[in-house]
């Protein structure tokens, strides 16, 4: 397990008050998946993010969340083993989750505590570059990740997952529980896109015992359901599994820096 020197996760918390460099800026509630489709009121796994300041950015709740690296400023190997996932790049400032990625190919990562099998899960997000795109570009996503940590065997639900921060339209990956081997996933991608996701966007996912379902500002925008074979489970049989928040490395080093935001977060049964 990597410990971060204090001076350097002092500069990673100065590098987290950096504020996105484009997008709109307003943080209005916009249409909700939860409120359209009457989903009730949040469970306690949920987070405003309703404290940190840009002077004295805050720790996320650790009643709710798993840090990178396992602890307050620690490190721990990045996604594919790229880079690394550090605590101390996901703050709460001034009542928002920022992630920070640089360009040395350190990100952020955060997972909650609460796991289940079914439910719904919903984050108002944006993602922006904070310099040049230079073709090695951080992957914002909202993930339901197996708390088995079995992968591919349980499956795994990127509910939201794009190449590059502030894309045109949303993208998601849906893995069905399987063997190892090739992956066996369905790719979900918007049609019709509003705003890019430079802009605040609320979304949204849904696991039952019949589908997964996406929703982008409570518009549903992808389904899925059953896909049984020989070597696979249904896509919506994954036994148990609990929402991530990834800011991606794909590239090793030499990334183009990004921020990755998170207004509210909120989990339903």
């Amino acid at each position: 397990m990597k410990i971060v020197p204090p001076l350097v996760a002092a500069l990673l918390v100065s590098a987290a008050l950096m504020a996105p460099a484009a997008g709109a800026t307003t943080r209005d509630p916009g249409d909700t998946a939860a409120e359209r489709l009457g989903w009730g009121t949040p469970l306690a796994g949920s987070d405003e993010f309703e404290y940190g300041s840009e002077q004295q950015p805050a720790v996320p709740d650790q009643s709710k969340w798993d840090l990178a690296g396992g602890g307050v400023d620690q490190c721990w190997p990045g996604h594919a083993g790229n880079g690394r996932r550090c605590d101390a790049n996901t703050r709460v400032v001034g009542g928002v989750l920022r992630m920070v990625g640089e360009a040395n190919g350190d990100s952020g990562w955060l997972a909650s505590k609460t796991g289940r099998q079914y439910g719904r899960w919903e984050a108002r997000v944006r993602s922006v570059n904070t310099g040049r795109a230079n073709g090695r570009e951080y992957h914002p996503l909202l993930i339901i990740w197996p708390d088995s940590d079995r992968w591919p065997q349980d499956g795994e639900y990127d509910y939201l997952e794009n190449s590059t921060p502030g894309e045109d339209c949303a993208g998601a990956f849906l893995h069905y529980p399987h063997n190892p081997g090739p992956v066996q996933q369905e790719h979900a991608e918007e049609t019709n896109c509003g705003t890019p996701l430079s802009d605040w966007h609320n979304i949204a996912f849904e696991w039952t015992a019949d589908h997964v379902a996406g929703f982008v500002d409570g518009r549903e925008w992808f389904r899925f359901s059953g896909g049984a074979s020989g070597s696979r489970q249904c896509i919506q049989c994954m036994p148990s599994g609990h929402q991530a928040i990834q800011l991606d490395n794909f590239f090793g080093d030499n990334l183009t820096p990004a921020t990755y935001e998170v207004d509210w977060y909120r989990e339903y049964a």
